[in-house]
């Protein structure tokens, strides 16, 4: 997931770039603080770069933005439409991904995969409350209808618990983003998982 604030000072799409160049099979944009026209800008870069390795793209609630890139989905927040409005807005062949924090979230879903979390301490999800751990993951993946990908606080150190817990994948942000060598972490990651 791509955060401009977190990468050290270094450009948002060379260090994705960088990451995508070591195998990273997804990127969600998700800079929530920029103008229309400036992520279109930066979501055309990173199409351009993710269909150069082969890896997925999704646009965090821009659901114009990600159809004008032709991005392979959106990715859908608490308070974004309802999954059943931008499905009807979206292309055929095009997936939702919803975050979810809560059983109750994951159960009344209709979305293609959901992420879940936060399963660890981080800032950035902080206002969804406390921690679910990896016993609230496993009760979510039980309860979900499609693939679920844990969010929140993981790293290659984690990344097996979560896997263990029955994550499809995991999601970050600092753990590649901000890494010295974001091609290093996002290959560590990809073992930690395997």
């Amino acid at each position: 997931m791509t955060d401009r604030h977190e990468t050290a000072g270094r450009d948002l799409v060379d260090v994705v770039t960088r990451a995508l160049g070591a195998g990273l099979p997804a990127v969600q944009l998700r800079d929530k603080d920029l103008p229309g026209r400036e992520i279109h800008a930066i979501a055309a870069q990173l199409r351009a770069a993710t269909r150069s390795a082969r890896a997925l793209l999704y646009v965090n609630d821009r659901v114009d933005v990600a159809i004008a890139v032709e991005a392979d989905g959106v990715h859908l927040g608490g308070v974004s439409l309802p999954v059943d409005v931008v499905r009807t807005l979206l292309p055929a062949g095009m997936q939702i991904g919803q975050s979810t924090h809560a059983l109750d979230e994951v159960r009344a879903s209709t979305a293609d995969f959901l992420f879940f979390g936060p399963i660890h301490d981080t800032p950035s999800k902080r206002a969804f409350g406390p921690p679910r751990g990896e016993a609230q993951l496993r009760q979510a993946v039980t309860a979900a209808r499609v693939p679920v990908i844990a969010i929140g606080g993981l790293d290659a150190d984690r990344a097996a618990a979560a896997r263990d817990a029955g994550a499809h994948g995991i999601a970050v942000v600092r753990a590649v983003l901000a890494a010295a060598d974001p091609g290093a972490a996002t290959r560590d990651l990809l073992a930690a998982l395997r």
